[in-house]
């Protein structure tokens, strides 16, 4: 069936001019010369949203989104609420329920809509998934070129051996121009994405053109289906090294999850999302979608090079005063610009790391990293997790915000968020930990809680953790060093285990409270820390879902 009639059929889109799988080059062209909406509060409909540099085709696409839309518009993320799905879906407020109607109503009144405006719309074939054995196509439907070319770095081109490629496919349909009608429509606002698990279609209509949502979208669908096979989803990155020692390293932003996995002695199979099945462990993308604020180039060599690679597309960094973006050096844009958002990202194919795993595939992980940046400065600054220890943890997903970093916060703020990534997460946060845990067993993995954040007292007034010893830990523990020499100790309030030894690291650090000059203060922050632990577990429901409280 050719394309035309395989979304007239799937969709009812008829009167519509596509264009389907262009080079990147020729989506390049496009974006700057068609795509056109709001990029300011005040602004027009009809403004131009992607820009050249002055390397033109040979450097990166330069990307304004809504500026109502600088993130996932998570209060307007939705599944359809179909009764096979209904009792296994993780229902919360960054992915609600959508009544089925209300979504068939809507969903032909935006194809009536292209329809009706004799739309352009890009096509871009993909595929969610390196290993066939779960591997989903996902077929990119929508108004911006920019986007088209967002999937056609972020997600494979080819992967061999999927079975029953058009029975598996899964469209969405991306409308920015359409404006949804809340009381019509059943939606909270003018946007809504909209996942339909029934039909294999997910639908982006309104404000929504944020480019991480051509991305993560996808993965709350591959988060559902692959628990369904008896494979684990994750939010992670992975490497693996000369000795075939895979290794995943789950974290929420600022612990360190990228930079660490990017290590030179180790290949890359991914930085984001990878998934576990029976075979090992596989990249479910083919490119990375990383922060770009504040970015430090000197540390960071491989990314900074990235940005004036062609292909990439840099979103939401503002142009330099007085300086049109067409005459800009991507590398003298300002990184620390952060008057659009905070949030400024940008996306690239994993090919820009020079480092890659072959097939972005590994063996079953041997060791299992969990990170965290507490700054609070009382976690050690490693822990010995098995069993029930790391079921506990993983579902916890704990970091902590520094003062400072958002309006009001004057003290450091802990962050829980399931699997190192709820928002993405379509099952229970139980379904993934007991995955995890059958994996772990089946397969000897080790398991250690790395803490990348402060040391000596909270991070308002101390310093963070070395990155040499943090180094040196995580070796150690991919090592296997932690957790078969050197004994350990148990913290009396975490009732974590920690090491009493690791190579090029003063031991005396190993245990925070050593650090802290006041003892009974680091007491009192280690239990207030505590607390929140158990606060979260209880608020979550953890122990109605059958993992154990372990603090």
């Amino acid at each position: 069936m050719d394309l035309k009639q395989a979304l007239s059929d799937k969709l009812g889109l008829t009167s519509v001019t596509l264009k389907d799988n262009l080079s990147k080059d020729k989506l390049f062209f496009e974006a700057i010369e068609n795509d056109r909406g709001r990029v300011s509060l005040d602004g027009p409909d009809d403004a131009q949203k992607a820009y050249p540099t002055k390397l033109g085709v040979n450097g990166p696409l330069v990307y304004y989104t809504d500026p109502t839309c600088t993130g996932r518009p998570v209060n307007d993320t939705f599944m359809v609420a179909w009764p096979e799905v209904e009792g296994q879906v993780w229902w919360k407020d960054n992915l609600k329920k959508f009544d089925p109607d209300k979504f068939d109503g809507l969903l032909r009144r935006v194809v009536a809509f292209l329809n009706q405006k004799n739309s352009t719309l890009y096509v871009q074939d993909v595929f969610a998934g390196t290993d066939p054995t779960y591997s989903v196509p996902y077929r990119f439907v929508g108004e911006y070129a920019t986007h088209a070319m967002f999937a056609h770095n972020m997600f494979p081109k080819h992967v061999e051996g999927v079975a029953d490629v058009e029975a598996k496919r899964w469209t969405m349909l991306n409308a920015p121009s359409f404006r949804c009608e809340p009381e019509r429509d059943g939606t909270l606002s003018e946007r809504a994405v909209i996942v339909d698990m029934r039909n294999q279609v997910v639908l982006v209509a309104g404000r929504a053109d944020y480019c991480g949502c051509v991305k993560k979208t996808i993965f709350t669908v591959m988060n559902f289906l692959l628990p369904l096979q008896g494979h684990l989803s994750m939010h992670c990155s992975a490497n693996v090294g000369d000795r075939s020692d895979s290794a995943i390293l789950f974290g929420l932003s600022g612990t360190g999850k990228t930079t660490l996995s990017a290590d030179p002695d180790r290949e890359l199979i991914g930085d984001d999302e990878t998934g576990w099945t029976s075979e090992g462990i596989s990249n479910l993308e083919d490119g990375c979608y990383a922060k770009l604020i504040d970015l430090d180039k000197d540390a960071e060599p491989v990314i900074a090079a990235a940005l004036s690679m062609p292909g990439t597309i840099i979103e939401n960094v503002p142009p330099l005063p007085g300086k049109p973006m067409e005459e800009t050096d991507p590398q003298d844009l300002d990184l620390t610009d952060d008057s659009i958002t905070e949030n400024t990202r940008f996306a690239y194919p994993l090919t820009c790391n020079p480092n890659v795993a072959d097939g972005a595939r590994g063996s079953h992980p041997e060791t299992i990293v969990l990170l965290t940046a507490d700054a609070f400065g009382v976690l050690p600054p490693v822990s010995i997790l098995e069993g029930k220890d790391v079921m506990y943890h993983f579902v916890q997903g704990f970091t902590a915000k520094l003062a400072g970093t958002e309006v009001g916060l004057t003290e450091a703020q802990a962050t829980f968020s399931a699997c190192f990534g709820a928002p993405f997460m379509s099952h229970f946060p139980s379904v993934y930990a007991r995955l995890l845990k059958e994996k772990m067993e089946n397969n000897d993995a080790r398991c250690i809680l790395l803490n990348t954040g402060w040391s000596g007292g909270p991070a308002a007034s101390s310093p963070r953790i070395s990155i040499k010893d943090t180094r040196a830990l995580l070796n150690a523990g991919l090592q296997g060093k932690l957790h078969n020499g050197g004994g350990s100790e148990m913290h009396p309030i975490f009732n974590l285990r920690m090491p009493k030894s690791c190579p090029g690291v003063d031991p005396a650090v190993l245990n925070p409270r050593n650090v802290w000059s006041d003892k009974n203060a680091y007491d009192q922050a280690a239990n207030k820390l505590r607390d929140l632990f158990r606060a979260n577990f209880d608020k979550q429901g953890f122990g109605e879902l059958g993992i154990e409280a372990v603090m």
